[in-house]
């Protein structure tokens, strides 16, 4: 694909805590696009996960592209599309008959040749990468349902521990032992030794009182 004037950066993490972030994939994107010469006109960040097809940002930077604000959208790697082959086809061939090429930055690869027409070589590539990651991601799936399975057959308890739904009432009557040493002036640790209970059983009472 040729040198663009204008492109988009989109990023995206699954995360929707504090644990992950898209300033990695930004300085990555900005870099490169500085390296080729590209105006970064615009760039859309989220958390979401990439099995939502609801997501939100990406829909509002499909809207910008289509729009013919740009002429390339820049990603750090493939599965930020989506995590189906299907969605991420669609995508690809949304934005090339609009004639907005995608460049992927792991793969070093563009979705649109020179001369701005399709390029095969991408659309075989991704479509293969993107089955890959599909497949892998139902086997992943299987062995932790099976591994579900296999532990409730052996009898651990699935879920959420027993106790953690109770309201502040239910707590302190559950446990007088823990609420009377407390009051006494016990630490966490002593009361948890004297009552035959974790530490964190003795915090939740604790905060309920």
């Amino acid at each position: 694909m040729k040198k663009s004037s204008r492109a988009v950066i989109y990023a995206r993490v699954s995360s929707t805590g504090d644990r992950q972030d898209t300033e990695r994939q930004v300085a990555d994107l900005r870099s490169h696009a500085a390296a080729s010469g590209m105006q970064v006109v615009r760039v859309y960040e989220e958390k979401a996960s990439g099995a939502k097809d609801d997501r939100e940002v990406l829909a509002e930077c499909l809207a910008f592209l289509r729009k013919g604000e740009a002429d390339t959208l820049l990603l750090s790697e493939l599965s930020r599309l989506g995590r189906s082959v299907r969605k991420i086809l669609d995508v690809t061939d949304d934005l090339t008959k609009a004639g907005i090429n995608i460049h992927i930055l792991d793969l070093n690869i563009d979705t649109m040749l020179p001369d701005g027409t399709e390029n095969p070589v991408a659309k075989m590539l991704l479509t293969v990468l993107g089955l890959g990651a599909e497949i892998e991601r139902r086997n992943i799936v299987s062995r932790l349902n099976s591994g579900r399975q296999l532990a409730i057959a052996r009898g651990v308890r699935m879920g959420r521990p027993f106790g953690s739904g109770m309201s502040d009432e239910q707590l302190l009557q559950k446990y007088p032992d823990v609420v009377r040493r407390l009051r006494k002036g016990l630490s966490v640790r002593d009361t948890a030794a004297a009552c035959g209970v974790s530490a964190f059983t003795v915090l939740k009472v604790k905060k309920a009182m």
